[in-house]
């Protein structure tokens, strides 16, 4: 049986006992929760657009100004521990989620890998396929730039290399039926409201 202090922080602690550098840290750098989203009102549904948010660098997949990004982007959400469970649009590979959901982070993730561009080598984050920048175009044209790459996790990501880390996160079956079900859409409604996140 491990000691519990040698399982790594994300394995031992919630969310909310996280410190600051941990909390931060969970972020993979994906960008995915920084593209364009539209939650349909009659259904809830979320659908990912290709649009990124003003402040995303499409090169690092971070944002250009994190420490005032919810004062400048009016939609932007801030995550807590207390709202990732009500977050439906946070992509199933996001570190807060898993944690939230008592997962374990995939390979890919830099705090398993112990290098940041292994998301990027996963094809998880939005390098090269951020489409538009939302202060580029109308928020009418928001719908025609619909995609469901974000909503899926490509094969590269499922099993790490042989090079990889030994303790990487295993792949369940239940996330990968869960990742299809999400990429599944319906029929849309005509109403709908945008959010920026």
């Amino acid at each position: 049986m491990t000691d519990a202090d040698d399982r790594p922080f994300w394995k031992r602690k919630a969310l909310a006992q996280m410190s600051k550098a941990e909390w931060e840290s969970l972020c993979d750098g994906c960008g995915r929760c920084c593209l364009n989203k539209i939650e349909y009102e009659d259904t809830g549904e979320i659908a990912y657009t290709d649009v990124g948010c003003r402040l995303l660098d499409g090169e690092t997949c971070r944002c250009r100004d994190y420490p005032n990004r919810n004062a400048r982007v009016k939609n932007c959400d801030r995550l807590t521990a207390r709202n990732i469970s009500r977050l439906n649009w946070l992509p199933s590979t996001c570190g807060y989620r898993l944690v939230d959901e008592g997962r374990d982070l995939y390979w890919w993730h830099p705090l398993v890998s112990g290098d940041p561009e292994t998301v990027h080598a996963a094809g998880i984050s939005v390098r090269g396929r951020v489409g538009l920048f939302e202060h580029r175009m109308g928020e009418e044209d928001l719908e025609d730039r619909i995609v469901d790459w974000p909503t899926k996790i490509p094969r590269r990501a499922l099993r790490p290399p042989r090079n990889a880390l030994s303790r990487s996160a295993p792949v369940k079956q239940s996330s990968q039926r869960q990742a299809a079900a999400e990429s599944k859409r319906s029929d849309r409604p005509a109403k709908r409201r945008s959010r920026k996140t």
